[in-house]
Formats: structure tokens, C-alpha cells, sequence
């Protein structure tokens, strides 16, 4: 199993979420790789890394992060997804594990459509979404704490990412494990 992690972050907010991935995939033994979109990487508005999409490429899952800017993904992010367009039409991701982390500074700041492009992004590589299993108010699990079914969102009015949106993260780490560990043994 290989897990992929596409991501922007400038306040660090998305970056703390990722990081906690991380962790956890780390604490789960879990082989996977982290890349944070990079301004050097974006070259005349077009990101272009072959090697990473090499990568993602041989991944069972990959977890797409941006921060919310005007409703939707960063720019950054934007010009990483329009480069997939070259490997579209094969249908290269087609039934790969996707899923999405978002942050914003405002309490509702349309995280919903940042995570609703992101649906919209990988149904159209044929990507199979997964979202959070944790309702809103679920104390016995303590997470999802913007009540968001669609992956994870965060809110941070001071820069810092809340614990319960740390733990969400976290929480669906082991929830693309579990499904890709369950996918692979159903074939």
C-alpha cells in the first residue's frame, strides 16, 4: 500500500493537517509521500513535476489539500490539477482512493466547495471519493467538529489549527487505510 499527498499551504493551517497525516500513517507503518506545491514548480501558470506524478501515479490513494481562497482551491493547487489533463483520457487514477483536507479563516468560508471542487476533480480521473463516517457531534469519536461529510475542513481565526480538526485529519488517515487495506482484499 502507497498513499500519495498533494498539497498548499501558506499559513501553515492545510500543512499542520498534512503533517498529522503523516503521523499517523508513519505510527501505522503505512508507505506514503507527502509534496507541497512550490512556486518553482509552477513554471509560465503551469505546474510541471514528472516525477511526482510518477509517484502518484503508483499510489493506491491520494489525499488532495488546499486552503480555501475565494471559494475554492488555491492557485497553486489549480495549476497542479489542470497538469493532470495530460494523463486524463487514460484514465490513469481511475479507481484510486481520493479524498480532501481544507482550511479557512472564516467559520464557514465556503470549505464545502473547496472539498465539492475536489470531488468534482477526481470523479473526473474516475478517483472513488471518500468522505469522513463521523457525523457531526459524534462524541465517541470526537472529530469532524464543522459537521463537513464531505473530508476535512478546519477554521482558525489565530493561524493555528484546532486540536479536534488535527484529530479529524488523523481520524481520516485511518479511514483511507482501512478502505484501501479492505479494497485490496476484496480483489
Amino acid at each position: 500500500m502507497k498513499i500519495g499527498i498533494v498539497y498548499f499551504s501558506a499559513t501553515d493551517i492545510t500543512g499542520t493537517l498534512v503533517s498529522a497525516v503523516c503521523k499517523q500513517f508513519t505510527k501505522m507503518s503505512v508507505a506514503y509521500i507527502s509534496h507541497k506545491i512550490c512556486g518553482k514548480e509552477i513554471i509560465e501558470g503551469r505546474f510541471e513535476n514528472r516525477s511526482l506524478m510518477t509517484d502518484l501515479h503508483n499510489c493506491n490513494a491520494i489525499i488532495f489539500a488546499s486552503p480555501t481562497y475565494m471559494g475554492s482551491v488555491s492557485a497553486q493547487f489549480k495549476a497542479f490539477a489542470d497538469s493532470t489533463s495530460e494523463f486524463w483520457e487514460r484514465q490513469s487514477w481511475a479507481g484510486k482512493i481520493a479524498c480532501g483536507i481544507t482550511s479557512g479563516s472564516g467559520m464557514n468560508g465556503d470549505q464545502s466547495s473547496t472539498l465539492q471542487y475536489l470531488v468534482t476533480f477526481s470523479s473526473q480521473h474516475g478517483m472513488l471519493w471518500l468522505g469522513l463516517d463521523a457525523p457531526f457531534g459524534d462524541k465517541n469519536k470526537n472529530v469532524n467538529r464543522l459537521g463537513c461529510q464531505l473530508g476535512v475542513t478546519a477554521h482558525s481565526e489565530d493561524g493555528k489549527a484546532a486540536d479536534s480538526d488535527v484529530r479529524s485529519a488523523e481520524y481520516l488517515a485511518k479511514r483511507v487505510v482501512s478502505t484501501v487495506t479492505k479494497m485490496k482484499g476484496s480483489f
